[in-house]
């Protein structure tokens, strides 16, 4: 079981073979992640829990708007 990547290591392997194969577009790639950030990145780190936790403040923060302004 311990030879089995997660899906996290294979993602990083994946994101380094395509630094190696075009380092150019990768560096385009980073400069527009660093401006506008990534959700993939942001899911990524908080993993399924926190995923829920912001799914369900993004919902009630729209019903509480939805209430209140309108």
């Amino acid at each position: 079981m311990s030879d089995k990547e997660t899906p996290e290591q294979q993602r990083e392997r994946l994101r380094q073979q395509e630094f190696k194969n075009n380092p150019t577009g990768n560096l385009n790639d980073s400069f527009n992640r660093a401006n506008n950030g990534s959700l993939v990145d942001l899911v990524g780190s908080l993993g399924w829990k926190g995923t829920g936790i912001l799914i369900l403040v993004i919902i009630l923060g729209f019903i509480i708007y939805s209430v209140f302004f309108r």
